[in-house]
């Protein structure tokens, strides 16, 4: 299964280079050669957004003189723990996809618990 998927997302990865060469034609000499670089792409803004969280975090507690977690952190969190899971799944890593699998499950579960805490106050 996690084969099939990453080749669905190998396709995938192929048809955005193929768009991105179509909106930027000076990218096709990086990206007929070595479309993978697509995923490498994937794979750091998926690290870059989940590591954006820790700024958020620190922000947020800067301003109120305590440590805080604001639900920006845990928006973060699940984006780029998504994102960094396709790219998990592209690479067949099974240590980086449950590690990403998992985190994913807690930062939702997470949002759940202060959706249902602000629905009942």
């Amino acid at each position: 299964m996690i084969s099939r998927l990453s080749e669905l997302i190998g396709l995938m990865s192929f048809k955005m280079a193929e768009y991105i060469i179509l909106l930027f034609p000076f990218t096709e000499v990086y990206l007929s050669e070595k479309p993978e670089l697509i995923m490498l792409i994937v794979g750091f803004g998926g690290q870059g957004l989940f590591a954006s969280r820790f700024l958020i975090q620190w922000i947020s507690s800067e301003s109120v003189g305590r440590s805080v977690i604001p639900i920006g952190f845990w928006y973060c969190s699940i984006g780029g723990g998504a994102v960094t899971l396709i790219y998990a799944i592209w690479r067949q890593d099974p240590v980086f996809i449950s590690g990403q699998g998992l985190g994913l499950f807690i930062y939702l579960r997470n949002l759940y618990f202060i959706f249902k805490e602000k629905n009942n106050t």
